[in-house]
């Protein structure tokens, strides 16, 4: 594995006015991004089946994730040249405009142009992606993990709203629901525009950042505890996202259950997936990586079972719940694998390609989704995931089970 390094933050500013300026716009942001993406999931795929045939109902959900994935490379770059308050900044005037012309496309019931929209919104994900690192870089190392526990905060708030935006805005302006729902969705995002105008800028400089010669990418991505980390975190993605897309199609068009109670799975998915953070690191720290990752696989084949029990909102919500834990456990844990693989002059690379693999795979599960539900029902999206999760088990247990000499080698 590459060798795990600390880095010295220097900031023009006290830590506590950085702790309340920056993690206080980030944890804002994070906020309004999140609901916006709640407000896709929970009604990209009903417009999607009143604008389109049923197969490509979820295909505004799988353009939103693209988009985040064809964008991870650029928006590192990007902010690597022109700095986090930049791109940042960036991110969000692109979502804004995302939201206008998502809410455009219902008045003139143009289901590209819609997709067009939700997609502009998904390339601002990939730079949200980044608030993390950035709330990192804006307090001493010693404070980095409150720093991120404190953004993450913001996307619970998100699980909150984002069915709100749905419910609130169904009928608030136009003729075709949801359009008052996608204007508030890019007004909010011009709100974050400009609190990121003033986010101020953190400056990062790597103490011995010439640690290690930095080696080819396929030596770093053939190592086998990067493959292990990639898979979970690619699993946990994808099968959160495959499920996910296909809970408001399933519950709402083909069980006729509310949209209220719909919004209200969504909503507790999504807090599922953002509270366990809170502790998922602790708990790391004090039982391993491995188990964590464990874990995280047998919650996720907990809520195939359940879902598979039966189609009421219980059914639902305990089974959304479970993927949201699962994810949670499988991505946290596949990023804290991650970073001990490369050295610190490869992380970039590193980085883009887990990002890449990540979202490349969750868009082809959200595109799945629709085909999934359409033609075979719910019970087929659970039980599709049922081989990824087997795998996935068996290959934890065989890298587990390698002496720790053997990971600290690989």
């Amino acid at each position: 594995m590459g060798i795990r390094r600390e880095t010295r933050r220097v900031a023009c500013l006290p830590e506590r006015l950085m702790l309340n300026r920056n993690l206080a716009i980030l944890l804002l942001c994070q906020l309004i991004a999140v609901s916006g993406s709640v407000l896709i999931v929970t009604v990209g795929g009903l417009v999607g089946a009143e604008l389109s045939s049923g197969s490509l109902a979820t295909l505004p959900i799988s353009i939103m994730v693209v988009g985040t994935a064809v964008t991870t490379v650029f928006a590192a770059m990007l902010m690597r040249f022109s700095g986090r308050r930049v791109g940042f900044a960036i991110g969000a005037a692109i979502a804004a405009t995302g939201g206008g012309l998502a809410a455009y496309a219902l008045q003139t019931r143009s289901f590209a142009l819609f997709c067009v929209g939700v997609g502009l919104y998904g390339v601002n994900n990939a730079f949200v992606q980044q608030y993390r690192f950035a709330a990192a870089e804006s307090v001493a190392a010693s404070a980095a993990g409150r720093a991120i526990s404190l953004v993450l905060l913001g996307a619970i708030g998100g699980a909150f709203c984002g069915p709100l935006l749905a419910t609130g805005g169904e009928h608030l302006i136009g003729s075709h629901a949801y359009t008052g729902s996608m204007l508030a969705m890019g007004a909010l995002q011009l709100i974050a525009m400009v609190l990121l105008l003033v986010l101020q800028e953190p400056a990062v400089v790597a103490a011995n950042s010439a640690e290690g010669l930095e080696r080819p990418l396929r030596v770093v991505i053939r190592q086998p505890a990067y493959l292990v980390a990639m898979l979970a975190s690619v699993v946990g993605y994808g099968v959160m996202n495959l499920v996910m897309t296909a809970t408001p199609l399933s519950m709402h068009v083909h069980d006729g259950l509310s949209l209220n109670d719909t919004a209200w799975v969504i909503q507790s998915h999504v807090l599922a997936m953002y509270v366990p953070s809170l502790f998922s690191g602790a708990l790391i720290a004090r039982v391993g990586v491995m188990r964590i990752l464990g874990c995280g696989v047998l919650a996720l084949l907990a809520a195939l079972g359940i879902g598979l029990a039966g189609h009421a909102v219980t059914h639902y919500w305990w089974a959304l719940v479970l993927v949201g834990i699962g994810w949670n456990f499988l991505f946290v844990g596949g990023t804290a694998l991650l970073v001990d693989t490369y050295r610190p002059v490869e992380r970039f690379k590193a980085q883009a390609v887990n990002e890449f693999s990540v979202f490349g795979v969750s868009a082809a599960a959200s595109l799945l989704a629709g085909t999934l539900v359409h033609g075979w029902g719910w019970d087929a999206v659970l039980w599709s995931t049922a081989p990824l999760l087997i795998g996935t088990a068996a290959v934890l247990l065989r890298f587990g089970s390698r002496p720790r000499s053997a990971h600290a080698a690989a």
